[in-house]
């Protein structure tokens, strides 16, 4: 219930010869008029009232923006919430002031939405800024004030791990980034665009956008070590291959790495090594959920980056090896592991070619170019015949070069070995 003292200043502002002063004073001296249980119906009486006196557009904006920056520097959410939304449909119910007080209306949503933050109400702060009008005709708003909303409904948006509407966000700031001079503006731009990379699961763009973000002096330390670690995350997960492994190299090159929980894998990712089940499960801990998720085959994202890692590490310990066998290695069964085999020579991460008469997988002895159809590695045979002729002229090779450094040194022992 409206308390008395401010149903009587309401009834006195009316009477006033400048009721906009009125109307302010009342807003100045709200807690004194009011009562902690009562606030919330006498605001509400306060706007009720401003729009029932019809005082004209430029005195309704005036006294709204006093009204607005009354509200917020109460510093009660929930008011904030309960109150601005009363006042928001009391504004657009308004047919005759509701287009022109569209500056009014967006400041108190900005508000409300960041009461929702604070409440940790993400998607409602999300629905809340999408709605200020920033291409409307009766208001200007520049190219910095529609990056700034639309970075603040992106990142809210990304709290509720909603990365499809989040994207359509990212690609409105894609048009206008570039006129955008803010470096704290773009620092968030850059994370937003990574995370979405991260969600969507394409892991290498994510690890190199994360990468990039870990060298910006805007952030603190710890952020920026928080950053490469899930660069580090990302390039683990992403899939095999030659663009892998130069992602990987620039992380383990970096100092910083060393000093990061994820350096073990990191280390034995880059070095080809194998990887055990114990080290795998220890690393899948500090994954996000999304990134534990299951792909279409029934396996994890983590359990498919380890095979095909276990893969390609088996490819520079073997120059061949059966499908049974390679299952075994890579905790799979024989089929399942030519298949991976097959895909990895057929999309270019993989050097080697496959006999499926004797079950044996060939492997090529180096890298893959990346390039889709680039694996298949030419016929093993007469490829394995070449090396056993090349290893036996360099052999020969280097018994010459020993016997005419032992002439060249030692003359007359030579020449007596020879006559003997």
């Amino acid at each position: 219930m409206v308390t008395p003292k401010l149903s009587e200043a309401l009834e006195q502002a009316k009477a006033q010869p400048d009721p906009a002063a009125a109307y302010k004073n009342i807003l100045t001296n709200i807690q004194t008029l009011s009562t902690p249980a009562s606030i919330a119906e006498d605001l509400t009486a306060i706007y009720t009232s401003l729009f029932a006196a019809s005082l004209g557009v430029v005195t309704t904006r005036s006294v709204l923006d006093d009204f607005i920056q009354t509200l917020g520097a109460l510093d009660n959410r929930d008011l904030v919430v309960q109150v601005g939304g009363g006042l928001v449909e009391a504004i657009r119910g308004s047919a005759s002031q509701s287009t022109s007080l569209l500056d009014q209306l967006a400041a108190l949503r900005q508000l409300m939405a960041t009461a929702h933050e604070a409440n940790e109400d993400f998607l409602a702060a999300a629905k809340e800024l999408a709605e200020i009008p920033l291409d409307s005709s009766q208001r200007r708003v520049t190219d910095l004030a529609k990056a700034v909303i639309w970075v603040r409904i992106l990142r809210n948006y990304l709290e509720v791990d909603d990365c499809t509407i989040a994207e359509t966000y990212l690609n409105k700031l894609k048009n206008v980034m570039h006129t955008i001079e803010d470096p704290e503006l773009g620092l968030h731009f850059k994370l937003s665009a990574a995370r979405i990379q991260d969600s969507k699961r394409q892991f290498l763009t994510a690890a190199q956008s994360y990468h990039e973000i870990s060298f910006s002096p805007a952030i603190a330390e710890d952020e920026r070590l928080h950053t490469l670690s899930n660069a580090i995350k990302c390039a683990i997960l992403a899939p095999a291959g030659p663009p892998r492994s130069r992602v990987l190299g620039r992380l383990y090159k970096d100092e910083r790495s060393a000093g990061l929980e994820e350096y073990g894998m990191l280390e034995k990712m880059f070095l080809d090594r194998l990887l055990a089940p114990a080290e795998v499960n220890k690393f899948a801990k500090g994954l996000f959920p999304h990134q534990l998720a299951t792909t279409s085959d029934g396996s994890t994202v983590l359990a498919k980056a380890v095979v095909e890692h276990n893969l390609l590490g088996a490819s520079r310990l073997y120059s061949n090896i059966g499908f049974d066998a390679l299952g075994l290695l890579l905790g799979l069964d024989g089929d399942k592991a030519e298949d991976t085999t097959a895909k990895m020579i057929e999309q270019g991460r993989l050097a080697g070619s496959i006999d499926q008469i004797d079950r044996i997988i060939w492997f090529g002895g180096g890298d893959a170019s990346g390039e889709k159809g680039s694996g298949r590695a030419e016929v093993m045979v007469g490829k394995e015949m070449r090396r056993w002729d090349s290893n036996v002229q360099a052999l020969a090779e280097d018994v010459e070069r020993l016997a005419d450094t032992l002439q060249a040194e030692f003359p007359e022992f030579i020449a007596a070995q020879i006559a003997a």
